[in-house]
């Protein structure tokens, strides 16, 4: 494994030996990238989040369909052994519908070979930075449009969903930096995010490295910012969108959205529409993962007192004041669904 201090580069990209990620556990003491030439070793770079985040998840699929090619053609694997490889990608991590949909469609070339699959994979790639690129700018429109004033916003954001979580520009971060880079940006308040801290240990790192003020924040001070230090709006990312406009995101979510509700302020999802899932029709369907109990509790807790773990909340539909996509926005609680969405990109 070779350092790397580049933060521009795509954060999962294709190398001639294998996949090559940012190994995000490691953040941010080391920037440090891993090659991934076998299916175990992206099933557990999945599973670890040294590879996290949906859109970066779609990607990283892709790409492992690939992987298990390579694979299967130096072990000697039959044709079923290969599906069954990728099938173990396809379901690493349950919530995030990127996942399953960026193996799907790398898997759908398999038959022409692996220099077919990296073709097919590439285009995930360089479409998911097209895309997290352009609903930043309709995000950042769409807030500024609502602001009422000229003045830098004071934003807020929970977990993490920036270059790290995509493949290489960002969603809920990609809007803040749009923001940023046309003058709008006061503050920041990172959510630090439990279990893991993905707040405190990524994007308050991806936005030091842009030069954008920031603070990090416990996630049980969210509201009380929200009410209480003149935020103007908190946005966010998502895993998975369902059709009614619910929507699945880091634990902790849901309460910034409540928070924003009795504020008045905008509650905010970016996502492109990779991440929206109309074949899952309400939050009560998307399946939420949970992580082992000692994230929580620690290795030395009373067995008595056991932990609860979800990775993810959901948030319905009736507090995400906007959806944005790459092809368009979505004023989801004012009854516009996600369904229109998916006509001519704006």
């Amino acid at each position: 494994m070779a350092q790397d201090e580049d933060l521009t580069a795509c954060p999962v990209r294709w190398a001639d030996d294998g996949l090559l990620l940012i190994d995000q556990t490691r953040l941010p003491g080391e920037l440090r990238r891993v090659l991934i030439d076998d299916v175990d070793a992206l099933v557990e770079a999945i599973r670890s989040l040294a590879v996290r985040g949906a859109p970066a998840l779609g990607v990283a699929g892709a790409f492992g369909v690939a992987v298990a090619l390579r694979q299967g053609a130096r072990e000697g694997w039959d044709r079923a052994a290969t599906l069954a490889a990728v099938e173990r990608i396809r379901h690493a991590r349950p919530t995030a519908v990127n996942l399953r949909r960026g193996t799907d469609r790398a898997a759908a070339r398999l038959e022409e070979g692996v220099a077919a699959v990296l073709e097919e994979a590439e285009a995930v790639r360089r479409e998911d930075v097209a895309a997290n690129r352009r609903l930043s700018e309709l995000g950042a429109d769409w807030l500024l449009a609502r602001a009422g004033h000229d003045r830098p916003l004071r934003l807020l954001t929970h977990c993490n969903a920036g270059a790290l979580a995509t493949a290489g520009w960002g969603t809920a971060l990609g809007v803040v930096r749009e923001l940023h880079r046309r003058g709008r940006v006061e503050l920041v308040y990172v959510d630090e995010t439990r279990p893991l801290l993905q707040g405190a240990r990524l994007t308050a790192w991806e936005l030091a490295q842009e030069g954008i003020a920031h603070v990090v924040q416990v996630d049980g001070a969210a509201a009380s910012t929200i009410l209480y230090q003149g935020v103007d709006a908190a946005v966010v990312g998502a895993d998975r969108i369902a059709a009614n406009g619910d929507t699945a995101n880091k634990i902790g979510t849901l309460g910034v959205a409540l928070a924003c509700a009795h504020a008045g302020i905008p509650f905010l999802v970016a996502a492109p529409t990779t991440t929206v899932d109309p074949d899952t029709p309400d939050g009560a369907a998307i399946p939420i993962e949970l992580r082992a109990p000692h994230e929580v509790t620690g290795p030395d807790a009373d067995e008595r007192s056991p932990g609860f773990n979800p990775a993810f909340d959901v948030t319905p539909g009736s507090l995400v004041s906007a959806l944005v996509t790459e092809r368009g926005v979505a004023e989801v609680s004012r009854g516009e669904l996600p369904g229109k969405l998916w006509g001519t990109p704006a």
